[in-house]
């Protein structure tokens, strides 16, 4: 498990580079299997989001990268792709980009888990505030990020 670690963080390290000159952020980066096959999964994003297009340009600059720097000399398969529409949110800056945008939250409150959705109106360094709707009656639910379990972003109908 370090050597995977290891090798992802040495990946991470060496795509990150190209990914800026291309305007994109590395959102996550996954490697997954052993010797003789393993998945190199990248995840990346930008504020005006990430198209199929722009996968494909990404992968075609990645993978000659890779190839001659050989960090994975057995058979690999490289996947782009962004992190989707119900994305994960994991840090205050993710959550400060979606302000205003619909969200889920899963959260203890005691010994039990709560979850509500609603839209994300403030964020702190130590607290998220989404404004929920009950029928037409309006509250404010804070959650401190101290008690966040799980937090993505809902689609909007």
């Amino acid at each position: 498990m370090a050597e995977t670690q290891a090798l992802a963080d040495q990946i991470r390290a060496l795509i990150t580079p190209t990914l800026t000159h291309l305007r994109f952020e590395l959102y996550d980066l996954e490697l997954t299997g052993g010797r003789g096959h393993r998945l190199l999964r990248i995840m990346i994003d930008r504020p005006e989001g990430v198209s199929l297009d722009d996968c494909e340009r990404v992968s075609h600059s990645l993978s000659p990268l890779l190839d001659q720097v050989d960090l994975l000399p057995d058979h690999y398969e490289l996947e782009v792709s962004s992190p989707g529409a119900e994305r994960p949110l994991r840090t205050p800056d993710e959550f400060r980009r979606f302000l205003g945008k619909r969200a889920n939250l899963r959260y203890r409150v005691g010994d039990q888990e709560q979850v509500s959705e609603g839209r994300l109106i403030a964020v702190s360094t130590d607290t998220i505030e989404l404004q929920l709707r009950d029928g037409k009656k309006e509250r404010l639910v804070a959650v401190p990020f101290r008690d966040l379990v799980a937090a993505r972003l809902a689609v909007e109908f």
